[in-house]
């Protein structure tokens, strides 16, 4: 059986860094914490799970942070985790089947990263990522920030999943690093200027993340997923500039790199079902639909594919008064939310106009 190093970066997280350790300590042979300047009570309560702690002079450098601390990993794999995600119990489990049965001649393997939830539990966001590679692979972190591990290989996809659960973190730290970068003269690569660009949507400078999601697109060298997901957000940033035909170019630029999308789908689906035009909101919310979900390392919004759809046809057949249809689709969108109030209300009006029919 493999054994396996655990090696994380952390600074100041004594609200979760217990929560994390107490999840996979188990699991392990070796935990090792990279501290980068902590000032809270972070090393005293990992000093319960491993005395492994290696201070790291922070340089405003994620990827140099994380390759310093898997080279100071002793054991055949490495995995890597922040301290605000878990293992649950059920996936504690799966790790488990999986380090008793891994073969050595795996390079990476890649695990569900559960990023939100809804009210009942279910995982309304989830990404893909390599989570635990072989050390003699000597597989190196890239980016200053948005960091990610660059790995080759025989490549394999587990079914186990590491939970995110955040309580705080520094909202202006990953901005700031970058207009250092910028500051000091250094070019941004074309996945920086993407992160950049997302850094700027959520401090609200959607001019300017508009101005660098088309740069980001136009230099044609973006993975497949980021050009994606800058068309998405690119047309968030036209949104709120009130400039609704040219979100609607970024949305349709989405075409260029693949099939559409379950939220490009709902994206259409929204802007014809706005001008009332039904019928056309009608193909396009069927089209999300049809979608087949795939293991994707990008990142996966499953409202677009379940009920969100679901509760659009249902309002959409209502105006054309199909309401058997309406209600159809009702009832599978209440399938995922049971308690969502408007779904309730449509069961409730739709039965009465139904009785009446």
């Amino acid at each position: 059986m493999i054994t396996i190093s655990l090696c994380m970066i952390v600074k100041n997280e004594e609200e979760v860094i217990g929560r994390c350790l107490e999840s996979v300590s188990g699991l392990v042979d070796e935990i090792v914490i990279v501290d980068t300047g902590s000032n809270d009570r972070t090393k005293e309560i990992v000093k319960n799970y491993t005395d492994r702690i290696v201070d790291f002079q922070w340089i405003d450098d994620f990827a140099a942070a994380r390759n310093f601390s898997f080279q100071q990993a002793t054991k055949d794999y490495i995995l890597w985790l922040d301290a605000d995600d878990i293992f649950t119990k059920e996936d504690q489990q799966k790790f488990t089947l999986l380090k008793q049965s891994l073969s050595p001649s795996t390079d990476a393997v890649s695990f569900n990263y559960h990023l939100s939830f809804d009210d009942m539990g279910n995982v309304t966001s989830r990404l893909r990522r390599y989570r635990l590679v072989k050390k003699e692979s000597n597989f190196q972190w890239i980016g200053a920030v948005h960091e990610f591990l660059s790995v080759s290989g025989n490549l394999v996809d587990s079914d186990v999943a590491v939970t995110h659960l955040p309580l705080s973190h520094d909202q202006e730290r990953n901005l700031r690093i970058y207009r250092k970068l910028i500051e000091s003269g250094e070019t941004l690569s074309p996945r920086d200027t993407f992160y950049y660009a997302n850094e700027l949507t959520d401090h609200g400078l959607f001019e300017e993340a508009s101005n660098y999601y088309r740069k980001f697109l136009d230099s044609k060298l973006g993975w497949v997923e980021d050009n994606v997901r800058a068309c998405l957000k690119l047309a968030d940033c036209y949104y709120e500039l009130n400039d609704k035909d040219s979100a609607l170019l970024a949305i349709l630029q989405t075409l260029i790199y693949d099939v559409p999308r379950p939220e490009t789908c709902c994206r259409l689906g929204y802007y014809f079902m706005e001008q009332g035009k039904n019928e056309a909101a009608i193909y396009w919310y069927h089209q999300a639909l049809l979608y087949e979900e795939q293991q994707q390392l990008s990142f996966q919004n499953t409202a677009f594919s379940t009920w969100l759809p679901h509760l659009q046809l249902c309002v959409l057949y209502d105006r054309l008064k199909h309401y058997d249809k309406a209600y159809h689709h009702n009832e599978l969108a209440r399938k995922y939310k049971p308690m969502d109030d408007r779904i309730t209300g449509n069961k409730k009006y739709l039965e009465t106009i139904i009785k009446l029919d």
